[in-house]
């Protein structure tokens, strides 16, 4: 059975396609400044101010036992969502096993696969590996209540309140992920810390707190041409099959050439006074 959406692979950057049905020909959703990161020791680590609480759901691990955000709270937790067809996602275990050694007890790792095969056959695989963090398969339904996993690996970072303080796309430097973790347990760490408000860059239906688009120029506009434009990007979607708003588009990726024409258009029309939504207020 193929996927409802595709699903990249993603490596410091760089879309690795493995071959159809797991991955159909796109592009990376990685941000742009995520290839650097991932190759220089983090000068500053930055974390979602009031982060929202992680989504409610109950799954068993490939042992039977029970997952639940209910029994994380006084933990880091770090979900990452992964395959085990993906290079990248193979290529950071040994040191996701590490990590979780290094800091058992305070810090708990879950591995959320998204394969399509026999459970049966991740649990040989994580086996060989010698993964020593729990393993579940994360439904389609679980994936839609962290805003859809589009690329892998995906890592979300929750801090010991159960908060969702950072997102992760991409092979990343592990000591990022290091450098983070003792931050949340109020360890020393040698970079400065810096929060910032999720405006879609965590969960994605938090676009629409965005005033600013990435590669889109709103500076020409007006106040009220601003509000219109960043109604109609919240509005409409992208047609690169990537099922996402405009403004969840260019904030989840980029480099994405179909979004950025399309916002630049909407600004155009709302310059030159041809966008509907701002002949006619909408109805009350």
């Amino acid at each position: 059975m193929k996927r409802a959406k595709p699903v990249f692979v993603v490596c410091t950057g760089v879309l690795v396609l493995l071959g159809l049905p797991y991955v159909q020909q796109g592009r990376s959703s990685l941000p742009a400044s995520a290839a650097s990161d991932a190759q220089k020791d983090p000068g500053a680590i930055r974390f979602v101010k009031n982060p929202e609480p992680v989504p409610e759901f109950t799954l068993r691990d490939l042992d039977g036992q029970p997952i639940s955000p209910a029994h994380w709270r006084g933990k880091v937790i770090l979900l990452n969502f992964w395959a085990t067809w993906c290079g990248p996602c193979r290529a950071e275990i040994p040191d996701l096993i590490q990590l979780q050694a290094k800091y058992a007890g305070r810090l708990q790792i879950i591995g959320l696969s998204v394969d399509e095969g026999p459970a049966e056959a991740v649990k040989r695989f994580a086996q060989r590996a010698r993964i020593n963090y729990p393993i579940a398969i994360a439904s389609p339904e679980l994936q839609a209540k962290f805003g859809s996993i589009l690329a892998l690996p995906t890592l979300f970072l929750l801090d010991t309140n159960g908060g969702v303080v950072q997102k992760h796309i991409g092979l990343r430097n592990p000591v990022l992920y290091e450098t983070e973790v003792r931050a949340l347990l109020g360890l020393p760490v040698e970079a400065k810390i810096e929060t910032f408000e999720d405006t879609g860059q965590i969960f994605l239906a938090n676009a629409k707190r965005a005033t600013e688009l990435p590669g889109v120029d709103l500076s020409k506009l007006t106040p009220e041409q601003r509000k219109v434009a960043l109604r109609e990007f919240n509005r409409k979607n992208c047609n690169c099959k990537c099922d996402l708003t405009l403004a969840q588009c260019r904030i989840n990726d980029t480099s994405c050439p179909v979004s950025e024409k399309l916002a630049k258009q909407e600004v155009e029309k709302i310059l030159h006074g041809e966008s509907a939504q701002q002949e006619a207020p909408p109805k009350k």
